[in-house]
This record gives structure tokens, sequence and C-alpha cells, in this order.
């Protein structure tokens, strides 16, 4: 068992935190490796849905997307149904048709803003992918070439903007730093040492204990 399978089988250990749904948010700079551990995460939950950030929000409203993420998301999760957000389509600049979205018993959330403050009352836990701004930016920059060079320089002001007004590391239960090979998995600032904790960090390894 790898340290995926046990941070997959420590969060399913969770309580439930919307409706049926324990909601994992994966929260990081741009160009931190979210994206990556958040679909190798979804691979070790047998196939967990994950929602992109991306999918809400759009090149006029990059961060203004939580009334889109209540109404189309949070909402019908927290009624054991199905979800049915737009994606945006970031080439044609519009919203897409449906996307169904199934109460899984996890559903992860990725992306820059998703430890939010109007998110975090729902969330059963929040990741937080630990690489500094100016090196996650740069390895976004390199990822998507000098023809976004331009989305970049908007971007960086943007997301500078929004984590100093709404900072998501201070809330992180979980950081998490890429290895070689795997992740180290760190208590994150949320944490504290209790007899009511099931999440805990051995070794650079997030893993599950039964409820006291």
């Amino acid at each position: 068992m790898d340290d995926l399978d046990r941070a997959a089988r420590a969060l399913l250990r969770l309580p439930p935190s919307l409706g049926p749904v324990r909601l994992v948010a994966v929260d990081g700079h741009a160009g931190s490796g979210k994206s990556t551990l958040a679909g190798r995460l979804a691979g070790a939950l047998g196939g967990a849905p994950v929602l992109r950030i991306d999918d809400l929000a759009s090149h006029e409203e990059p961060f203004a997307w939580t009334g889109r993420l209540r109404a189309q998301v949070l909402e019908p999760l927290g009624r054991g149904e199905s979800a049915a957000y737009h994606p945006y389509d970031w080439v044609r600049r519009r919203f897409g048709p449906p996307r169904a979205l199934p109460p899984a018993p996890v559903v992860l959330v990725e992306g820059v803003g998703a430890g939010r403050r109007e998110l975090r009352p729902h969330l059963a836990w929040l990741l937080w992918m630990e690489r500094d701004a100016e090196a996650s930016w740069a390895r976004g920059r390199h990822r998507d070439g000098p023809e976004q060079a331009e989305f970049w320089d908007g971007w960086v002001v943007a997301e500078e903007r929004h984590f100093a007004e709404d900072p998501s590391r201070p809330f992180a239960d979980t950081l998490v730093r890429e290895r070689e090979k795997g992740y180290d998995w760190r208590p994150g600032p949320a944490v504290t040492t209790g007899q009511d904790q099931i999440i805990t960090h051995r070794d650079g390894v997030m893993a599950a204990r039964p409820v006291p």
C-alpha cells in the first residue's frame, strides 16, 4: 500500500461533510501540482469524481464562481442528489452543456481557491500543495508555453489579490509536498493534536485511526 492508498483510506474514514458526501479540497498556487494530485488521489479512491475549479471560473470572473458552485454543486449534493454544473470552455469563452457530478462517498474539488472561506464549512478535509508561489507560477508558465504569457501575467495579479483577501493555507488540514516518488503528507496549520482527530500523519503519510 503506497501513500496515496493510505491517504484515500484516511479520507474515507472521515464523517460526511455535505449530505452523504465527504467533500475534499485540493488547493494551492496555480502550477503547484493540484490537478495531478487530485487525479492520482481519485484513482486511489476507486474513481472518485473530481470537480475542477477551472470549469466554474471564466476569463471575466476567475474567482467569482462561488454562486455557481453553490447553486450547481453544493445544494444538490447536500440533498444527496447528483449535481449538474456547466463547465466553462476557455477557448470558446462560454459555458457548455451540463456535466453530472454524483454524490459519491468522496468528491474532490481542486483548483486555486478551493479552500476559500465560503466553501470551508462544507469540507471534510482541506489539502494544500506545498509549493511556493514563484516556483508554481514558473512551472505553470513553462507548461502552457509563451502563447499564454499574457494570460499568466493577469492571472498572477488576480491570484495574489485573492489569497491576500481569502487565504487557504492557514486553514489546511494537510500540507502535501511532491517527492521524487509519491508525496509527503504533513499536518497543516488547522490540525491540532487531540483525541477526536481521526487523521494522523506518521512518517510523511496521512492515515486514519478509529475515533475514540
